[in-house]
């Protein structure tokens, strides 16, 4: 089940970062593409799939957030890749905010990879051992 689990996981996790930046190139090489409807729902699902598949892993594994302090930092980092993610594709109002929330976004989920390969909140370089 793990096994299973895991390969969902990493697959979500891969389809979602790929299709974050897929976006990020439209939305300053050709934004009527982010209107398509598939752009608009295929995050959504991956996005559901993701989710479930991380809180099945949490479950299986008896490793939670706010109790294990790498998963703690995963989920914060989440919600900071969503918000700079969100300000990214649609809700700055300069490019130059365009640009700094999808820096912001890129940095939050290459934090997330780090951290859930080194289970370790500062993971190496920066910490650990």
């Amino acid at each position: 089940m793990y096994a299973i689990l895991k390969t969902v996981h990493v697959t979500s996790v891969v389809l979602s970062i790929g299709l974050f930046v897929v976006r990020l190139r439209w939305a300053y090489t050709s934004p009527t593409m982010l209107q398509r409807t598939w752009v608009r729902v295929l995050p959504h699902v991956i996005d559901t799939v993701l989710l479930a598949s991380a809180i099945a892993l949490t479950l299986v594994l008896h490793q939670y957030p706010f109790v294990n302090g790498w998963l703690t930092a995963k989920v914060l980092a989440l919600i900071a890749y969503i918000v700079f993610g969100s300000f990214a594709l649609k809700r700055a109002r300069t490019p130059a905010g365009q640009r700094v929330a999808s820096v912001a976004a890129l940095a939050s989920v290459g934090y997330i990879v780090a951290v859930a390969l080194t289970h370790d909140p500062l993971p190496l370089p920066l910490g650990g051992e």
